[in-house]
């Protein structure tokens, strides 16, 4: 057997030793088969830990005791059954101690990291804008959104305690949040879905303008964020302010204004402590505390009244006297529409409403933002004679003549002797007629034109001849009134474009011979006229005319034709020109707006100036010619009596339109009839009889009513 030598042990891989053979030392190193150069191998360096420990490990030993004995030993030593698992103080201490100050390090970088949003709600800047009778009373509203912005200082002091003691008592005092508060919204949110309750007067200001009005834990946070910065950047009558403005009050109203309306029918600052403390209450929830809805709403909000007056005793803001003289709940007004457009209301309201942006300035889309008062001339009690009147004449149309009233339209207005528009007639309904009857340039004003070319003539004078001088004329200048008689120029005859010569027509074709200026206007001949504007220049007639309050749009060709009423100005307008008449030939732009305010500060306005139309004398002579014509058409009627009454009838040779225009106790009013197939057709369509006689039909009984003087 041959025995064989063990092998050698294996090299150790962090060291090998080697013996240098002789000759080695200071000898190159060998090479290799292949020529190349063996190195060294290099010793690994120490890590980035066992470096640290050496390092840091000297100066932490002498806290390496405190550290073991905070550290978390789990199951604790030394304890038993349940307590092995409970931390020490310390452990508990120091752990609290980690929690605040991370929190505390979060929460200062999200307050830095917030903004106050630039862009608010748009519900929030968006108001209406409320219309007022000439009585001051509300008339209508317009707006999506039912507020109006209030100053703080025009509330009172009792309605802004009334709602601190309901909402947040602590609001002068708190930095904008309750952290209280926050817990238990918290609470809800998570427990229950609920995130009612638990917010300041502030954050509630917040969420209203800058949040939306979701239940998400996220929302709360960004609430609260964005409360405690607004409140070191407002003062807290600003926030006030804007959380009165910009709360839901119920009844479709944003803002303690609306809702002092909505509820009471008069501003805010009539109101008292009662009403004040009922209004705080629907700060909790309207739909569960407006006495209107339910039995249930009435003894809820009754239990929430007597809790905020007494609430406001305990703050030292009402007198324990006072409270005791609220015992009574001040219930609030029913539901109602008053503040609606709706009918002849629109009518008035667009009337306004163009007349407002127009007078104060006011560019449309600011306008339509909201938050204006517009202060009317409309009066109550004539624009509901007028609408009755109206409405009656409809109905008896449509009685005798079903067919023909269908196609028939009814337009009239009263202006007073300065200007104002007191009432208007624009159709049945602006929701099923948007378009304005009292305010449309449709027919021609026929005879009723006739006082306009007698004051140019009676102002200006005529020529009959070719650069001749201007000759006076006066009321008992006599002119041709033959039906049928040729209309001359101081060249001859005047012709037509289909070469024939124009003749004057009057009514029924009647001729009255020789007739005086004043009897022609009393009885109203057109044939005198029609050569009068002849001869005092039809130009100066047109002038005349607009001098007095026709539009130049109203106005067509300069023809013959003109002086007997070519013209279509609107009801507004016809009314208006015999309202300078009088006025003793002074005319004012008719206006439908006195005053408008925003938010309750005044907006400048333009108010239309009196200018001289005609001299006095001549609106004397005029006035007179219709007191004739109306006691003439009318010698039964009590105005007949009065020299304050002046009117006369008006009607067009095609039989198109009929008018009657008069003047009573300075304010003058103009109704208009005629008749229109809208799905045929824009062209007027013939009467056919159902307006009557001339001085005394459809449209004179409508005036008669509306005036009460018929």
């Amino acid at each position: 057997m041959e025995l064989k030598a063990p092998p050698p042990p294996p090299a150790d891989e962090t060291m090998q030793l080697r013996v240098l053979e002789p000759g080695m030392l200071g000898s190159r190193p060998e090479q290799s088969a292949t020529g190349g150069r063996r190195d060294r191998r290099k010793a690994a360096r120490p890590s980035f830990r066992a470096r640290f420990q050496a390092a840091v490990g000297p100066r932490l030993a002498p806290l390496a005791p405190y550290a073991r004995r905070i550290r978390p030993q789990y199951p604790r030593p030394g304890r038993t059954d349940w307590r092995r698992w409970v931390p020490s103080w310390r452990q508990s201490l120091g752990a609290g101690g980690l929690a605040v100050g991370f929190s505390t390090m979060l929460l200062t970088i999200a307050y830095a990291a917030t903004d106050i949003p630039e862009d608010l709600n748009t519900f929030a800047t968006q108001q209406d804008n409320v219309y007022f009778w000439s009585d001051g009373t509300p008339m209508a509203r317009t707006g999506w959104v039912r507020r109006q912005a209030m100053p703080l200082k025009d509330v009172p002091e009792d309605v802004r305690w009334a709602v601190l003691a309901a909402e947040n008592a602590s609001f002068y005092s708190d930095p904008g949040i309750s952290f209280s508060g926050i817990t238990r919204a918290l609470v809800r949110t998570v427990g229950e879905g609920d995130t009612q309750g638990g917010s300041t007067i502030t954050q509630q200001y917040v969420k209203n303008v800058y949040l939306t009005q979701d239940r998400s834990l996220s929302r709360k946070f960004d609430e609260a964020m964005i409360a405690i910065k607004l409140d070191n950047q407002m003062s807290k009558d600003e926030i006030l302010e804007g959380y009165l403005n910009t709360s839901w009050f119920g009844r479709g109203t944003y803002g303690i204004q609306r809702a002092s309306q909505a509820y009471y029918g008069k501003d805010v600052s009539e109101l008292n402590a009662s009403e004040a403390a009922f209004l705080a209450s629907l700060l909790k929830g309207a739909g569960l505390y407006d006495p209107s809805l339910s039995r249930s709403n009435h003894a809820r909000a009754v239990g929430r009244w007597e809790w905020i007056l007494d609430r406001m005793v305990e703050l030292g803001k009402l007198s324990e006297a006072e409270r005791a003289t609220y015992q009574k709940f001040p219930e609030p007004l029913k539901q109602s529409n008053q503040y609606d457009t709706g009918k002849q209301s629109d009518y008035l309201v667009e009337l306004a409403a163009q007349y407002a942006k127009k007078a104060g300035n006011i560019p449309a889309q600011e306008f339509d933002m909201g938050g204006y008062q517009i202060y009317t001339t409309f009066d109550r009690k004539r624009q509901t004679e007028l609408t009755a009147a109206v409405t009656k004449a409809r109905e008896g149309v449509a009685k005798d003549s079903p067919k023909k009233a269908k196609s028939a339209h009814f337009g009239a207005s009263s202006v007073a002797a300065d200007g104002r528009i007191l009432a208007v007639y624009g159709g049945p309904d602006h929701r099923r007629q948007g378009y304005n009857e009292s305010n449309s340039t449709t027919v021609p004003s026929g005879s009723a034109f006739l006082p306009f070319v007698y004051a140019a003539a009676l102002e200006h004078g005529v020529v009959k001849e070719r650069d001749g001088r201007s000759t006076p004329v006066t009321p008992q200048t006599l002119y041709n009134g033959d039906d049928g008689v040729v209309i001359t120029t101081p060249e001859g005859p005047y012709w037509d474009r289909n070469g024939k010569r124009v003749r004057a027509r009057n009514d029924g074709k009647r001729s009255y011979g020789r007739i005086t200026l004043h009897d022609a206007l009393a009885r109203s001949v057109n044939s005198p006229f029609m050569q009068l504007g002849m001869d005092t220049g039809l130009n100066k007639v047109r002038s005349t005319a607009e001098a007095a309050g026709l539009l130049p749009s109203s106005f067509g060709a300069q023809v013959p034709a003109l002086s007997v009423g070519s013209a279509t100005p609107s009801a507004i307008r016809m009314a208006s020109g015999y309202s300078t008449f009088a006025a003793d030939g002074r005319h004012t732009e008719p206006y439908s707006v006195r005053k408008i305010t925003h938010n309750g500060s005044k907006v400048g306005m333009s108010t239309p100036e009196r200018k001289r139309a005609v001299g006095a004398e001549v609106a004397r002579h005029v006035t007179e010619a219709l007191t004739d014509a109306f006691r003439s058409d009318h010698p039964a009627s009590p105005g007949a009596a009065s020299f304050e009454v002046a009117g006369k009838g008006g009607t067009t040779q095609d039989d198109k339109a009929a008018w009657y225009v008069g003047t009573a106790d300075k304010v003058s009013t103009a109704v208009v009839l005629y008749r229109i197939d809208l799905s045929k057709s824009l062209e007027p369509l013939r009467l056919d009889g159902i307006a009557g006689t001339p001085g005394s039909g459809v449209p004179y009984d409508i005036w008669s009513r509306a005036t009460s003087v018929g």
